[in-house]
């Protein structure tokens, strides 16, 4: 197994990214009370346009302004309301991270979307996703890398004792290199994009920001080896749709972190609280560790705990008490080991 220093602490359970409600300063205390190893800059999607997954990540683009059109995003000629909304609601989050955050010397992650995401969701001006056009998907990449750059350094200005890791979400990611991405008439699909191409504009990305970063991507068939080769320093899933073992081995081997999604992140929690729920989360992920032939001294340094998923459709009660599940079963991992 390749040896490499994590930018984490052992024994860490993180959030996914999105939590319930719309309340910031709540959702902020949440963080930081239940995820002190690893905490995250939350994200309340239930706010509106903006705060959903492709607007917050559109609003980071350099001079490549957008706009709600149908309820969709795209690309326009200059920027209005909706992309200053956006930005607006990002403002306040990162006030109230400064304000909570004040003083925190450890690890902070937070979370944009990644370029093919972006390029499967967003319209071109004339009509057509984004991926349609290769020059296009360049110019999104490039533009996306100097936003996070500068998104990056804003939140390293308001936490300077902090280290940052960003998280790149990438659901899309295997639809895109695969051809899956429907077009709108749903008669055909976008090219798909080249496993080299890919991974050289992941690559420029993740070299563009100047932190470590982690890609997540909550769908079967993640490139496992595309993102490690791309320069990340880890991989975030979802345990439930790994069907292959040797594949994730063979990247866990190689040096890559896994962010292990070990719990439902919609549902009940089961009976008797989180002292029972934790050792069940403990023993999934000690499991599958064992399966792929892994020592135990080195789980709790290479995977951090987190939910299947973001948690914007769970319950505030079920959000708080999941968190709280995957950081038991952290300590729990790491006190075994």
């Amino acid at each position: 197994m390749t040896e490499r220093a994590f930018p984490w602490p052992a024994g860490a359970a993180t959030g996914i990214g999105s939590l319930p409600g719309v309340d910031v300063a709540e959702a902020q205390r949440i963080v930081l009370g239940e995820l002190p190893a690893l905490p995250h800059l939350p994200e309340l999607p239930a706010r509106g346009p903006g705060a959903d997954l492709l607007g917050r990540g559109a609003g980071l683009l350099v001079e490549l302004p957008v706009e709600l059109y149908a309820a969709r995003w795209r690309v326009v000629a200059r920027p209005g309301r909706d992309l200053r909304r956006t930005r607006d609601l990002l403002d306040r989050d990162l006030d109230q991270m400064t304000e909570q955050a004040d003083g925190y010397a450890g690890t902070f992650k937070i979370q944009a979307a990644g370029p093919f995401t972006l390029a499967a969701g967003l319209d071109l001006p004339g009509g057509g996703r984004l991926l349609r056009d290769q020059g296009a998907l360049r110019d999104l990449t490039g533009s996306l890398a100097e936003g996070l750059r500068g998104h990056v350094a804003e939140v390293r200005r308001r936490l300077p004792a902090a280290t940052v890791l960003l998280q790149l979400d990438e659901p899309s990611l295997p639809a895109v290199l695969a051809g899956r991405i429907p077009t709108d008439s749903g008669l055909g699909a976008y090219r798909p994009v080249p496993a080299p191409d890919a991974r050289s504009l992941l690559r420029a990305v993740v070299e563009a920001v100047g932190v470590p970063v982690v890609v997540h991507c909550c769908a079967p068939d993640v490139p496992l080896e595309l993102i490690r080769s791309a320069g990340a320093v880890a991989v975030a899933l979802d345990l439930d749709l790994v069907e292959r073992l040797d594949p994730l081995g063979e990247a866990i081997d190689a040096g890559l972190g896994l962010l292990a999604g070990a719990a439902p992140s919609t549902g009940q929690a089961p009976p008797g609280g989180a002292g029972p729920w934790s050792v069940a989360v403990a023993d999934r992920v000690r499991v599958l560790w064992d399966r792929l032939g892994f020592p135990r001294a080195r789980l709790a340094e290479q995977v951090v705990l987190t939910p299947a998923c973001g948690l914007a459709g769970a319950t505030p009660d079920y959000a708080r008490a999941v968190l709280t599940a995957c950081r038991d079963a952290a300590r729990r991992l790491h006190e075994d080991g």
